[in-house]
């Protein structure tokens, strides 16, 4: 049996088990997340076929709430604060950076699968400022020149 096949019948348990049950719609997509990873435009309309509902509510849930994934996320999370404290002492230049040794743009992952990166406007380290995360490792005082090498470190 193929992984894919085997994370459908996982769904439909899933959603068999909630389907009558008032404002079934958030759990059954949470749990479609944690088994996909993520809610590909394939799963929402699997959902909204098996809820006979419009594809398009499932659709505005996912990209209503922030804690919904439409794309598939990299194994290191890259968080930038853009918060007012970073911001002045130079986060942009600091995502600027990443972007170009990355690739792509903030909100979006690597070609790879490795690396997803993020603007955040606060990360609660405002001493440390300008601040990146990188899964749950913290980075502070943070020069643009410095992130060549911190990049190449999650690389290996």
């Amino acid at each position: 049996m193929s992984l894919e096949k085997e994370k459908f019948e996982a769904l439909q348990k899933v959603i068999d088990e909630l389907r009558n049950e008032p404002g079934a719609l958030m759990p059954i997509m949470q749990k479609a997340q944690d088994i996909f990873g993520y809610l590909p435009e394939e799963v929402q309309y699997y959902i909204a076929r098996e809820l006979d509902i419009p594809v398009s509510d499932v659709y505005g849930v996912a990209t209503f709430y922030a804690q919904f994934n439409l794309e598939p996320k990299g194994q290191y999370i890259i968080s930038v604060c853009l918060g007012t404290a970073c911001y002045v002492k130079g986060s942009q230049q600091v995502l600027d950076k990443l972007e170009e040794v990355l690739g792509v743009p903030a909100g979006r992952t690597t070609p790879d699968g490795l690396f997803t990166l993020n603007a955040t406007r606060c990360l609660g380290a405002c001493g440390l400022a300008p601040v990146m995360m990188i899964n749950d490792d913290v980075y502070g005082r943070l020069t643009p020149d410095q992130i060549p090498d911190i990049i190449a470190k999650y690389r290996k």
